[in-house]
């Protein structure tokens, strides 16, 4: 496959950790021109630290439309969107549930993905793309994980519906397994690495995966300009066992 992304600009919204930080880092390796966004000030200045020379970043609320489509003015024209934003994962069972913060999440996942897509449609340039994030959650739930499978699934139909919608754009998103990120840290460092190896002591892989083998899926989206309306999923083969 040709170094399609050479010179090309990538957004790359909740660019400054965890998944969205290891795609940026990947786009960049790629000769992309990357744009990182983030809540905070901090992060944009961490993560713009560590890649190369020329990446940019903003800050924005992506849960507020207004901050959305300011942000996208401020960038102006570019090739591909990735949407990584999300706040931390809680898993409490339907009796247990705040209403309100499972809203405030499902704001973030949900609703900050559409408005992303709405207003940066008219930047996206020609043989663009976006790639939205979802999780293998949405496919095989468990006890505590209702609103978040919902929101996985969401984002499922979600993806397809914009592919038909947005044609030419490409619309595509990349399914997650367990990945050792940062949406855990609301557990204890102890309580986290036990989750991590209970779970991968079970999967095919025989270990939960990391940010950077994540990041290769949507490397594979932006680059593969014949797969649209798709959903690649990066596992470790949970949906198998």
């Amino acid at each position: 496959m040709e170094n399609s992304l050479n010179g090309k600009k990538v957004v790359v919204l909740g660019g400054t950790s965890g998944i969205g930080l290891a795609a940026s880092l990947l786009a960049a390796e790629y000769g992309a021109l990357v744009v990182v966004a983030s809540s905070t000030q901090k992060k944009v200045d961490e993560a713009l630290s560590i890649l190369p020379e020329g990446s940019t970043g903003f800050t924005a609320d992506l849960e507020d439309e207004k901050q959305t489509e300011l942000l996208f003015k401020k960038i102006g024209g570019f090739d591909h969107l990735i949407f990584t934003a999300g706040d931390q994962l809680s898993f409490k069972e339907l009796s247990e549930l705040n209403i309100e913060e499972a809203k405030k999440s499902i704001n973030v996942r949900f609703w900050g993905a559409i408005m992303a897509v709405k207003y940066a449609l008219p930047m996206i340039r020609k043989d663009g793309s976006v790639i939205l994030t979802t999780g293998a959650l949405g496919r095989k739930p468990r006890v505590g994980t209702a609103v978040i499978a919902a929101m996985a699934s969401a984002v499922e139909g979600l993806t397809r519906a914009l592919a038909i919608e947005l044609a030419p754009v490409r619309v595509n998103a990349v399914c997650a397994g367990t990945v050792r990120t940062n949406l855990l840290e609301n557990m204890s460092a102890a309580g986290r690495e036990e989750l991590y190896n209970k779970i991968g002591s079970k999967l095919l892989t025989g270990r939960v995966g990391n940010a950077n083998e994540i990041a290769e899926a949507y490397l594979y989206l932006m680059r593969a300009g014949f797969t649209t309306g798709q959903i690649v999923v990066a596992d470790g083969g949970s949906l198998l066992v």
